[in-house]
């Protein structure tokens, strides 16, 4: 394999358990030069582990750890965390109090004097904090904190970036922006960044790829667009959305639904499925009624429904039905204000080529 294809970071098979609880199972990931891949899930699901994995400070059970292809754990070795050429981030930031802004960016630099100092200027003046080097820790906000640690996990130029939920702690009127430019610096640096965090949004914003965990496991992995608009089950859906829930049985390779029939091929007659369906891709249809219109096959038949909530929430109204059908509750999001009152009938359509159908768990 030519250099330039060879993984920067590869685990394989990763396993790993705490008084025989597993945390990790059977994990394997490869992350290339110039990638972000995030890793996604819930509290608990083994994120942080895998990156403790990673850099070195937890050493797994089973399984290989690879740094552009030389093992640095594995059965028979474990290298320190120093002696991988990693960067890491933790939300803490884990700034030194004791010293000022350059000497913390400069901390762990193996450098002549003066080749030190340019690289602190220059990353110094990537993260806009150009006067700020005799500045400590505690007299900087905490996206300053955030960029001078980012500065400092950079300034040796690591093969990999190892970056635990390190905007959890800014607040949400400069995490967007902070993001931002940081993805921007991690590009120009060309480096390879594992992102653990446990924000849909997030993950979106930053990664090449997703890999979605639960349990321990890699589920689904793919870029933001797959994963998101190809989900593999309705939690995977769920985990970045709110979403409705349509249940239906299989007869005949259809399910009926409020919304029609649906297509379930391969499905045995007697099978419970459920149908998973965004907010967002219900439509209001103020013009038909439900009457006298010609269904497309894209949106099915028009269901009744009952005004049960709106709520506005700024960008967009959230309104609950209460479906005629079979008494279920749907919700749909409509741009704008729309908040019409309680009891009030209004008819809904369903794109079906927005829709996941699943077998019922």
């Amino acid at each position: 394999m030519a250099a330039q294809d060879t993984p920067r970071l590869e685990l394989q098979n990763i396993c790993h358990d705490f008084d025989g609880d597993a945390v990790v199972d059977d994990l394997s990931l490869i992350l290339r030069r110039g990638e972000v891949i995030c890793l996604l899930g819930p509290s608990g699901c083994g994120k942080s582990t895998t990156l403790r994995i990673a850099a070195g400070v937890e050493q797994q059970n089973v399984g290989r750890v690879l740094i552009d292809g030389q093992v640095v754990s594995g059965v028979s070795c474990h290298m320190p965390p120093e002696q991988r050429s990693i960067g890491l981030m933790f939300q803490d930031f884990a700034l030194f109090p004791h010293l000022d802004v350059k000497h913390n960016v400069a901390f762990g630099l193996q450098q002549t004097r003066s080749e030190k100092w340019a690289r602190v200027a220059a990353l110094l003046s990537r993260v806009e904090l150009q006067g700020y080097e005799n500045k400590f820790p505690h007299e900087l906000s905490g996206g300053e904190q955030q960029r001078v640690a980012l500065a400092r996990a950079l300034a040796p130029r690591p093969r990999v970036l190892l970056m635990d939920e390190p905007f959890s702690g800014l607040d949400d009127r400069l995490r967007d922006g902070v993001r931002d430019s940081t993805l921007e610096l991690l590009r120009d640096e060309g480096t390879a960044v594992l992102l653990v965090t446990h924000e849909p949004e997030e993950a979106m914003r930053m990664a090449d790829q997703i890999a979605l965990m639960r349990a321990g496991k890699i589920i689904q992995q793919g870029a933001p667009y797959n994963i998101y608009n190809a989900p593999k089950d309705r939690e995977a859906a769920a985990f970045f959305s709110d979403v409705n829930v349509v249940f239906g049985v299989v007869k005949n390779a259809l399910t009926q639904t409020p919304f029609g029939q649906f297509l379930v091929p391969g499905a045995v007659d007697g099978t419970e499925v459920e149908i998973i369906i965004r907010p967002q891709h219900l439509r209001l249809d103020f013009d038909r009624q439900g009457k006298g219109s010609n269904p497309t096959a894209k949106e099915g038949t028009p269901a009744k429904g009952t005004v049960a909530r709106a709520r506005f929430l700024g960008s967009y109204s959230l309104v609950e039905f209460k479906m005629d059908y079979d008494g279920s509750r749907l919700q749909v999001t409509v741009p704008g204000v729309f908040l019409p009152d309680m009891g009030r009938v209004l008819w809904l359509s369903m794109r079906r080529d927005r829709c996941f159908v699943f077998p019922r768990t």
